[in-house]
């Protein structure tokens, strides 16, 4: 009998929550502190989770996906976010700082090769921290797919979402004068690195409420109001590795580099209308990488929480726990 039979109902089916068995704060250097937790079977299949944003954080809800007999989960919030010191700070806050950090927790933890799971922009750093250390990636686990292109950032800050959500759009266009439209990115850049704390939150609570409305495939383009001081720090954490490109050496690097790659075992799990990440990017990743599987989830967006993503996540871990046990 399917484990699955109802994915509208598959939150039900995610493992029940399980406490860290251990938890710490791990100095990796330029000043920065990093909140590191495990759970599940202490011996068991490592697998690590990469939260999104840049600027969000881990939560409880993450280590529900995994069978806790079978698998050893470690999540993290990366720097400046959640738990992790100093708060909020992009001194020092790069792909490539988070790439080093990564492989700093697997030494701590003296693991030789692990699971890399992470959805939207924690898909993205998956791919880039494979790409860089691929001896050490048993399987890639991606949800919501983003592969830190101009095109995707054109997409999201550049109106095309906003066409299907125009009066969400307008909200969050509004707030900035009319002339500078043309770069939404720098326009909220400049209001986000003011140093004037209560432009920041205001701006900030703009900029968090137009990705929060468009998360869920059941959203009405509205959202509570996020509380200043994350909704600040989220925001500019965000935007200040959008205004970067994401550090990376050129436009399309994450295509163009998945030959490295090409041997690991992967799974894609994607919204058929994910209005933050759309679907071409996961179709062109799948296309150029022999060893995935694309899981194309109908009426589903962008949320991990979405039922028919969970359910697919869910799958895709207990089909892969059955092949490594």
């Amino acid at each position: 009998m399917d484990k699955y039979p109802d994915q509208k109902r598959a939150v039900q089916y995610l493992y029940p929550p399980i406490e860290p068995f251990d938890q710490r704060i791990l100095d990796v250097g330029q000043g920065h502190r990093i909140y590191v937790e495990q759970c599940g079977n202490p011996n068991g299949v490592p697998v690590v989770v990469l939260h999104g944003g840049p600027g969000g954080g881990c939560s409880p809800a993450m280590r529900r996906y995994f069978d806790p007999t079978v698998y050893r989960v470690i999540l993290f919030d990366q720097r400046g976010c959640g738990r992790s010191r100093p708060y909020a700070s992009v001194e020092d806050n790069t792909t490539w700082h988070l790439v080093s950090d990564i492989e700093t927790i697997r030494r701590t933890f003296d693991i030789e090769q692990w699971m890399v799971f992470g959805g939207s922009w924690g898909a993205t750093l998956s791919l880039l921290y494979a790409q860089a250390h691929p001896d050490r990636v048993m399987h890639l686990i991606l949800r919501g797919v983003f592969l830190m292109t101009q095109s995707e950032l054109d997409w999201f800050y550049g109106g095309g979402a906003g066409k299907f959500w125009p009066e969400t759009w307008a909200r969050f266009a509004n707030l900035i004068p009319e002339n500078e439209h043309g770069n939404m990115i720098q326009a909220y850049h400049k209001r986000l690195f003011s140093g004037n704390m209560t432009e920041e939150i205001r701006y900030g609570r703009a900029w968090s409420a137009w990705e929060n409305a468009l998360a869920s495939i059941h959203s009405n383009g509205s959202t509570g109001e996020s509380p200043g001081e994350y909704a600040r720090a989220f925001a500019r954490l965000e935007n200040h590795y959008f205004i970067n490109d994401g550090f990376l050496e050129f436009d399309g690097q994450i295509l163009a580099n998945m030959g490295r790659i090409s041997h690991i075992p992967g799974v894609i799990v994607q919204g058929r209308y994910d209005m933050i990440c759309p679907p071409s990017s996961a179709w062109k990743l799948s296309e150029l990488w022999p060893m995935s599987e694309l899981k194309m989830v109908r009426n589903a967006g962008h949320a991990l929480s979405e039922p028919g993503i969970s359910a697919e996540l869910v799958r895709a871990m207990d089909r892969i726990a059955e092949q490594v046990t």
